[in-house]
């Protein structure tokens, strides 16, 4: 019973994540508005608005597409940055395609760079992670070893393999750090790039 209520629960909550709007932001709604940072925030427009649409239906709202979508043209090109980008990138967050083909090239190079500075991050910590597994077999292998097992040869063979594949990937991380310093770089060299110089 217990299992079926906890059920039931996060049901209603995955539901709520995922309505935009409630029925009072509906029944008060400046669609330009919400267009706008959904632009700026980068959603999928169809997606986004059907969204809207299945929210606001229930409160018997109607959602005004073509306002919304101006709005939503106007906020787009504060989410295009190439420095936005790189934002995005960094934080593993899906690009849907949404930039205008004028800013696609800026926003994408950004969030290149931004993705592969990620995925060095994820395998550095993927490495640590399975580091401090192994690290914890050898901790219980030796209270095998303390306390008289019989297989005492096996359990010393699997603690000298886990000791080594511990240093493999000591190296493989000392190696991908070096790596990602140097991406480090290569996004430092980029924001400079591509923060607008002052007028003064």
């Amino acid at each position: 019973m217990r299992i079926h209520t906890a059920l039931i629960l996060i049901a209603c909550l995955v539901l709520a994540s995922c309505q935009t709007m409630s029925k009072e932001e509906c029944a008060v709604a400046d669609w330009r508005v919400i267009g706008e940072q959904d632009g700026a925030a980068g959603y999928n427009p169809q997606d986004r608005f059907a969204r809207h649409v299945k929210a606001c239906t229930k409160a018997g709202v109607a959602a005004n597409q073509t306002v919304w979508y101006q709005g939503y043209q106007q906020g787009l090109p504060r989410y295009c940055t190439p420095l936005n980008g790189l934002s995005v990138g960094s934080q593993g967050k899906a690009y849907g395609n949404v930039c205008p083909i004028n800013l696609e090239p800026g926003f994408r190079e950004g969030y290149d760079l931004g993705r592969l500075h990620h995925g060095k991050k994820s395998e550095i910590a993927g490495l640590e992670s399975r580091i401090r597994s192994l690290e914890q077999s050898i901790r219980d292998d030796e209270k095998l070893l303390s306390a008289g097992t019989d297989d005492r040869r096996t359990v010393e063979r699997r603690i000298d393999n886990n000791r080594r594949d511990i240093r493999d990937m000591d190296r493989d991380i000392g190696r991908l750090e070096s790596e990602l310093r140097r991406i480090e770089d290569d996004m430092e060299d980029f924001r400079y790039r591509t923060v607008p110089v002052s007028q003064g």
